[in-house]
């Protein structure tokens, strides 16, 4: 047989408790999740910003902090992209030694890469940028250029010297007739990223292809004859 039954029958008295009716986990360990969101700037300033006055919060036994959000996804993107990138350097190697058929023009395509790092540095210092995800890819893409040039330049010096000119005056003419458009195509890249520097999402990477391709195009059409200078062990003529 069914029948209410008062509740002043069965307690004495209750409290009305605040809980919270959401209880959040992950890995099955209950975590308190505290979020905000930039106005005027991406996560990763905000977050070097408030990282030490955080992680200086001492926190009662049994408790841990870890960083989510952008970081947490940001993280795992670098560490997914660090598995492929070796991968994806051979491809780049091999191509440019099929290309040429040998490994002195390889070799020196290769080494007029890192010279972006001198205009990616300064561009960021300048700037108060910071190397971030968005950074890395422009970096990336930025190797992609700088061997376009690199390669333009080298296969003009071959073609000259194939045709009977001297090595050392071909080296000459190949880096006058080739810095014009080596230039222009450097220069019409950067004015193209104009646009994205008032974006506070891809500012970052902007900055890194346009300073870096700024500088290394300068630098790669002094350093790409000297290296070839060297290799082949080509002197001005008496």
């Amino acid at each position: 047989m069914r029948a209410a039954v008062p509740v002043s029958q069965v307690v004495s008295r209750y409290d009305t408790r605040l809980e919270n009716a959401v209880i959040r986990g992950r890995d099955r360990i209950q975590t308190i999740i505290a979020s905000c969101n930039p106005r005027d700037a991406t996560a990763g300033p905000l977050l070097e910003s408030l990282r030490p006055q955080i992680e200086g919060i001492p926190l009662p036994p049994g408790y841990a902090l870890e960083w989510g959000g952008e970081y947490e996804d940001s993280i795992n993107a670098q560490a997914g992209l660090g598995a492929s990138l070796p991968v994806g350097f051979l491809l780049m190697i091999l191509t440019s030694i099929f290309l040429f058929g040998k490994l002195k023009q390889p070799a020196i395509i290769w080494l007029t890469v890192p010279l972006a790092i001198v205009g990616i540095t300064a561009g960021l210092l300048a700037t108060g940028g910071a190397f971030d995800f968005m950074s890395m890819l422009g970096a990336l893409s930025l190797v992609g250029l700088l061997i376009k040039n690199a390669i333009v330049l080298i296969e003009e010096i071959d073609q000259q010297i194939e045709s009977g000119k001297d090595g050392y005056e071909a080296i000459l003419d190949s880096s006058v007739s080739r810095m014009r458009p080596v230039l222009l195509a450097a220069a019409t890249t950067i004015l193209g990223l104009i646009p994205l520097l008032s974006d506070v999402f891809f500012v970052n990477m902007s900055i890194t292809i346009m300073a870096g391709l700024g500088f290394a195009t300068v630098l790669t059409l002094i350093v790409v004859p000297t290296l070839y200078a060297v290799f082949f062990s080509l002197h001005r003529s008496r």
